[in-house]
């Protein structure tokens, strides 16, 4: 069976990372070795290819299907997902899907060989220096007053489930009394 026949089977003759099912061609994920192996190409339309070879072409709207793609067990594809994550991370939502994609070592390092860096990327700390994750549960060490209302968020209250502000390492989100609010990372604890 030929190279392009396997990716189109693969595939189910759309595009790997959209689910189109217009123009579509063999993309060898760069860098590969001598010669782009089955493991190292994926089947794509022509939409993504322009956009993934000219970063001035980018439509970020398009890229909102790599909410379904980045889980493909392919590593070219989880490859591909990263990159254009990492490209458009500054609009706000590619920055979620970031952060809940887990790749292998040597695929990330894979994904990494371009260049394309997460080299500015915020990370969260609490009154410790523990790093905070999206996801982790903290407790508040500190009365907090919430701006904007009469509620106090009592010391000892624990947050679960906070959210990041991918801006600003100060910032944390999540629900205390049913009410959602921004904390300041130096007053909480990390459970």
């Amino acid at each position: 069976m030929s190279f392009e026949r396997e990716l189109r089977k693969r595939s189910n003759e759309s595009c790997e990372l959209c689910a189109s099912t217009d123009h579509l061609n063999v993309y060898e994920v760069k860098p590969f070795g001598k010669k782009a192996t089955l493991k190292e190409s994926l089947y794509a339309c022509s939409n993504c290819v322009t956009q993934i070879e000219d970063p001035e072409q980018m439509d970020a709207n398009h890229w909102r299907c790599l909410n379904d793609s980045m889980w493909s067990e392919y590593p070219a594809i989880q490859v591909i997902a990263w990159r254009m994550l990492t490209r458009l991370k500054n609009e706000g939502w590619p920055q979620d899907l970031l952060d809940m994609l887990y790749l292998e070592e040597e695929t990330l390092e894979w994904a990494k060989a371009t260049g394309e860096e997460e080299e500015d990327k915020v990370i969260h700390r609490d009154s410790n220096g523990v790093i905070i994750e999206a996801g982790d549960s903290v407790v508040l060490i500190k009365d907090l007053p919430v701006k904007g209302s009469s509620m106090i968020a009592k010391r000892g209250t624990a947050v679960r489930r906070v959210s990041l502000d991918h801006e600003n390492a100060e910032y944390i989100e999540g629900k205390v009394d049913g009410q959602q609010i921004v904390i300041i990372t130096k007053y909480v604890k990390k459970l």
